[in-house]
């Protein structure tokens, strides 16, 4: 159904004065999902009447902290012991993720390993680099507004070959084949602010660092969703670094 029929019928079906009704309706044009429908002003509203993992129904700190208890454990080697029949049924029908991570599709890095989760916790959007671009941005506008995550983690790595690659190519003119090209452009901004801030340090790791500030902060004013539920309290945006030798994740 087109974006233009979907308002029509939204906004004749918001001028009904039952508001069981109203829900009724909207489930019969096709608008309610597990886990919201899309008002008429164009904002996602989520539902999380009974929810499949309730324990994930936590405010945004509540959110973080659990995400770093999981790390500690996982830093530990004392990771779960998971038994997926006992989630499956539940997820079937649904899902109500604690956290979003925004990651690097790393292979050596795992989100649900990491932070000792498990299917149905985390809603996980991974591009090389880490970065922000509108695919990524619609997938999490998607996992906070429409599944109610309460968090979102952008979540960096040492030695990214993405960002390495983005410093050869700002630094020495380097280019590459297909569109990695494009990918070490679009983390040419991290790559130059750390050039400016490194002062001897190690480029790489003030890259790496800078790459997840800037795109904390693009999330943080991406409006409209994003920027308005952190601003009522609904949503807390972080950035973090793994540590490969350790495993160990650390805000930023």
């Amino acid at each position: 159904m087109c974006i233009l029929c979907i308002d029509k019928k939204i906004n004749s079906v918001s001028q009904l004065p039952n508001n069981s009704l109203r829900r009724t309706l909207l489930k019969s044009v096709g608008l309610l999902s597990v886990g919201g429908f899309i008002s008429s002003a164009g904002t996602v509203i989520a539902q999380s009447a009974n929810p499949p993992k309730s324990e994930n129904i936590l405010n945004p700190e509540q959110a973080l902290t659990r995400l770093m208890a999981g790390n500690a454990t996982y830093i530990k080697s004392k990771t779960l012991q998971i038994n997926v029949d006992e989630t499956r049924g539940a997820l079937a029908r649904g899902q109500n993720p604690y956290a979003c991570i925004l990651s690097c599709a790393d292979s050596r890095i795992s989100p649900e390993l990491a932070f000792n989760e498990e299917r149905g916790d985390l809603f996980v959007a991974r591009v090389a680099g880490n970065f922000v671009n509108t695919d990524i941005l619609a997938s999490l506008e998607y996992g906070t507004a429409v599944l109610g995550a309460p968090l979102i983690m952008v979540l960096g790595h040492t030695s990214c070959g993405a960002i390495d690659a983005s410093i050869k190519a700002y630094t020495q003119n380097a280019s590459f084949p297909g569109h990695i090209q494009a990918l070490t452009t679009a983390l040419a901004p991290a790559v130059r602010e750390a050039s400016k801030k490194a002062k001897g340090k190690d480029l790489l790791n003030a890259a790496t660092v800078e790459n997840v500030r800037l795109n904390v902060e693009k999330l943080k004013e991406s409006n409209p969703i994003l920027s308005e539920r952190v601003k009522k309290g609904n949503l807390k945006i972080v950035g973090a670094i793994y540590d490969l030798p350790s495993g160990r994740v650390s805000l930023i």
